[in-house]
């Protein structure tokens, strides 16, 4: 396993990290500490959770992830795992809080929360789940909505952050589905008033949503922000089985049809010609797309899930695959044919 540093901090994470979404509504508490066993005993110490999870949200289940990945990490040395969370965002999602501003006292208050599921002290990444003004994230295309009446919060969110480290509850604090305006203006802030900047962008970034090399690359690597780019499969359609026909009932875009983004005809049609790239070179289509994620100058660790520890053993060993130039040639003309269907 590789390990590569997180943004501007000195803390070490894994090129892989696994993602736990699933848990508490795909996974059981039982199969969340296999797949969270053998992710550890394979070298991942990076481990993502949210106070959302698990995906879809829902008022029933709210908080069980953290609650599952706070059982095993009791059992475990704490300082050999980085831990990352996220603040919920504003939303409907009024179950969680009355108030989803990422104000000091909701972001201390959804801290103080979820230390408590995951049974400990500290976090080492603090992530606010999505921008708190409405603009371009989960699939939106088009600059169309313009939110005038967004009151700007980031030197506050900022500042409560940097707070939260010297405090010692928070070891780095990171942003996600964020834009180029947004990681700007917090450096900015970050800089202007002598504050720790964000270590980190959790975004989405795929062989079907290449859309974070335009304008937040250039930015995560002369800026040193690091990506964790999450859906590198796409929900499961670059693993080939919906393009097959071999998904079942429960698989995720089956199980939640709410969830369309990766699931149009153009995505079926480019997942088809990955598929193709991957026969031709002997390597499975979910390897070949993870593969490509992780040797992005711009990655720094690369989220995978699963619901199942077939999934995950399958997932891991994209690890040990480095794709040389010729299939990154044949990945950029599908690219070129059918550019980035699943923003």
């Amino acid at each position: 396993m590789k390990y590569r540093e997180l943004g501007n901090t000195d803390i070490k994470v894994s090129a892989i990290c696994l993602g736990t979404m699933t848990f508490g509504e795909q996974n059981t508490e039982e199969e969340a500490h296999q797949q969270m066993d053998y992710a550890f005993d394979c070298g991942i110490n990076f481990m993502d959770v949210a106070e959302l999870y698990p995906i879809a949200p829902r008022k029933e289940t709210q908080g069980l992830t953290e609650q599952y990945v706070g059982t095993w990490l009791k059992n475990k040395n704490r300082d050999k795992i980085v831990l990352a969370t996220k603040v919920t965002g504003p939303s409907s999602l009024s179950y969680i809080d009355s108030d989803l501003r990422y104000n000091s006292k909701r972001i201390r208050r959804a801290l103080d929360q979820s230390l408590l599921r995951l049974q400990t002290s500290y976090v080492d990444l603090y992530q606010m789940h999505w921008p708190e003004r409405m603009t371009n994230f989960f699939g939106r295309r088009g600059y169309t909505v313009h939110d005038e009446k967004w009151e700007d919060s980031f030197l506050e969110s900022v500042s409560t952050m940097n707070d939260l480290i010297q405090e010692g509850k928070i070891r780095a604090f990171g942003l996600s589905n964020e834009t180029p305006w947004g990681l700007h203006r917090t450096l900015t802030l970050a800089t202007t008033h002598g504050l720790k900047p964000p270590a980190s962008v959790q975004n989405p970034y795929s062989l079907l949503n290449r859309l974070y090399e335009v304008g937040l690359a250039e930015m995560s690597i002369r800026e040193n922000v690091s990506l964790l780019a999450y859906s590198p499969l796409a929900m499961g359609m670059l693993s080939g089985k919906y393009v097959l026909g071999t998904d079942s009932p429960g698989d995720r875009l089956n199980r939640f049809k709410q969830y369309d983004r990766y699931n149009s005809e153009n995505c079926k049609t480019a997942t088809s010609m990955y598929m193709q790239i991957a026969k031709e070179h002997g390597v499975e289509p979910a390897q070949l797309a993870i593969a490509f994620v992780n040797q992005q100058p711009f990655v720094t660790s690369t989220i995978i899930g699963a619901t199942s520890m077939a999934q995950l053993q399958l997932n891991m060993a994209s690890t040990e695959i480095t794709l040389p130039r010729d299939i990154i040639r044949q990945i950029n003309e599908v690219q070129e044919h059918i550019p980035d269907p699943a923003p």
